[in-house]
Order: structure tokens, then sequence, then C-alpha cells
């Protein structure tokens, strides 16, 4: 199925960090918001690394992000994909992240997951040259035993490079 992103980028001039997933799950786009499925780990994790409650708004969730200078945003603008699933990935049309990177202080990119830091290098990095660095998914398909502990010790090395 055709699927196109429907989530603008959450950023502004003081970010620093640019967080990229692939492209938003279905219950992301239905919710009309970044990691919105309610067994995605991602803000489980980000209030374990930043030591601080997020909430399950969309405002809270947007607040918190822009309060510790992260950005979100995916590596695809379209493609065709089966439900969620990244390994069904074909088609695709890579976002435009230069606008970003323009209008913020980004100094470090991370991205969620194998499927986009792969396609992150494929398509973006030849235009910004700006390096990533891969984080484990925190996707309810991604759940090994045990996997809470290796996302918090990944996802603090974010935190060097938002604290105030």
């Amino acid at each position: 199925m055709k699927v196109m992103h429907n989530l603008d980028p959450v950023y502004d001039e003081n970010s620093k960090v640019l967080i990229l997933g692939s492209i938003p799950s279905v219950k992301s786009r239905e919710k009309g918001f970044y990691y919105a499925h309610p067994k995605n780990r991602f803000w489980k994790t980000l209030e374990k690394v930043y030591e601080e409650e997020i909430g399950n708004t969309i405002e809270g969730r947007k607040t918190f992000v822009l309060n510790h200078n992260i950005a979100l945003f995916d590596v695809i603008k379209s493609c065709d994909i089966n439900s969620s699933s990244d390994s069904s990935i074909k088609n695709i049309v890579p976002n435009n992240i230069s606008e970003i990177l323009k209008k913020s202080k980004i100094e470090i990119i991370f991205t969620t997951g194998r499927k986009a830091y792969e396609l992150y290098n494929k398509y973006i990095f030849p235009k910004t040259k700006v390096s990533a660095i891969y984080l484990p998914s925190t996707s309810p398909a991604n759940c090994p035993k045990g996997i809470e502990e290796k996302l918090y010790d990944a996802y603090k090395e974010i935190r060097k490079y938002t604290s105030k």
C-alpha cells in the first residue's frame, strides 16, 4: 500500500539533536504523532533517560522534546509498505531534512532502528554529509526480553547532546 508521510517535523531553532525513524506506523499516522503505538517504548525510554514524566498527550510530548532540544522526523516521505512492517518497504521517496538543519542547531542525528539507519545512509547522508548514529528500534515488533535496559543504555547517548 502506498503511504505518504503525514506528520510535520517537530523542531525549533534551538533543536540540537534530530531523531529520525523510517516512516510513521499505522498507529502513529492514525493518532497524528510520532511513536504513538501504545506498546512502542520510545517515550518510556526517554522518560527513563531524562528522569522525567512525559505523559501521553501530543502537546506534552512535543513540549518535552522541544524543551530538551530534540527534533523528530522520519527518513521516508512516501513508500509502499505493508501495515507498519519496515521489512516490506519499497519504492522510497526520502524526506528533505535540509530545512530542519538550516533552521536549527542540529549537531547530531540519531536513527531509530536498522531500516531508518540504512535508508538515511543511502538517501540522505549523501546530501547532508552529516553522519547518523544508530539506535535500536523501540517498536513493539522488536521486543525481546530484557530490551528495556539495552534501549536505555543506547538512548542515554542523546542526553550528552541535549543537556543544558
